[in-house]
């Protein structure tokens, strides 16, 4: 099923048994005005029904239906069975005075073609909105298992909350007061197993706490680094009040870390930035890599992992781009806001 959805195999199925249908109901064209005539016919028919069905499904109802105007979304039904309805009276008129046919009256042949396009118009979006959602019925699945799998995983690997809680608050007070940077260090540990621990359980959480959890991280990185490193985060204020997949924007930054580069005459840098725009969340980091192909270790998985994820949660409404040159590593990342 998957594979004859990928190639619309299941739109040239329908066509074609309809191109079949309309061609023997016509064959008695080829008789009495010849081959050509036969063709044009079949042709101009069936190509003004694919363009009225094609511009419901893929502009007028996603554009208009789906965004709840549906006055809007009804008038342009009707200006395009309107469009329809004439072209195709206009070609009959043509093709009866060129076959010396008797042609059935104006009206009452915009009528049967008005009728004949609502059909075809009901029809097609009927199929395609059952596809629609038995695709989302198969993504719902699939979500649920990744969910399932992942909490799976996730408890063969969990420690007992508590007792790690407690081991790190007594690591903490263990290590000598002066010793600044050691302590935050274990305080930002601290944050981010919290975080995952604790406030991850559900589907979405608002933005602000998955922004927290990467100055968390992104702070615990710069007690790790030197004066040749420079870790910008940008994060725009209108970058709020809205939810997100959680620990959907880590692999990414945790992949900038991994492969930022450690040069020793040049500056390392890492930048990520966070804007909201056009009913979009944006979000973009980039890090220097070394230019020695050699030194550079293969990618692991946790990009592929979010793709897959993406593709589950955003299916065909996010952007993803990724972008690496001789010096930088760059992700972009574009999803609708919920």
């Amino acid at each position: 099923m998957r594979y004859i959805w990928k190639y619309k195999l299941d739109h040239v199925a329908f066509w074609l048994i309809t191109v079949l249908f309309y061609s023997f109901i016509r064959r008695d064209l080829v008789d009495s005005a010849g081959w050509f005539f036969y063709l044009a016919d079949v042709a101009v028919h069936n190509i003004l029904l694919v363009a009225v069905c094609y511009t419901n499904i893929y502009f007028l109802f996603d554009r208009f239906f789906r965004k709840d105007r549906y006055l809007i979304y009804g008038l342009s039904l009707l200006i395009l069975l309107l469009v329809y309805s004439l072209s195709q009276n206009g070609f009959d008129k043509w093709l009866s005075s060129n076959i010396n046919l008797n042609s059935r009256p104006f009206l009452y042949n915009t009528y049967y073609h008005f009728s004949i396009g609502l059909f075809y118009l009901a029809f097609t979006l009927s199929l395609e909105l059952s596809k629609r959602w038995y695709k989302q019925k198969v993504l719902l699945q699939q979500m649920q298992t990744e969910k399932l799998k992942a909490e799976l995983q996730y408890l063969k690997a969990q420690l007992n909350p508590h007792f790690l809680f407690n081991s790190i608050n007594t690591i903490y007070f263990q290590i000598d007061k002066s010793n600044i940077e050691a302590r935050e260090s274990l305080q930002k540990f601290s944050e981010l197993l919290r975080y995952q621990l604790y406030e991850c359980n559900e589907d979405r959480i608002p933005i602000e706490k998955e922004i927290s959890y990467l100055e968390s991280y992104v702070d615990l990185q710069r007690l790790r680094k030197n004066s040749r490193h420079s870790i910008l985060f940008k994060s725009n204020d209108s970058v709020k009040e809205f939810s997100i997949a959680p620990l959907l924007l880590i692999p990414f930054v945790e992949n900038a870390f991994k492969h930022l580069s450690n040069h020793t005459n040049v500056n390392n840098t890492v930048e990520l930035n966070l804007n909201r725009q056009n009913g979009s969340f944006l979000f973009s980091v980039t890090n220097s890599i070394e230019t020695d192909n050699k030194k550079t270790t293969p990618p692991g998985i946790g990009l592929a992992n979010v793709r897959r994820r993406l593709d589950l949660l955003y299916e065909g409404k996010y952007n993803l781009s990724i972008e690496k040159n001789e010096k930088t590593f760059c992700v972009e990342l574009q999803i609708p806001i919920s």
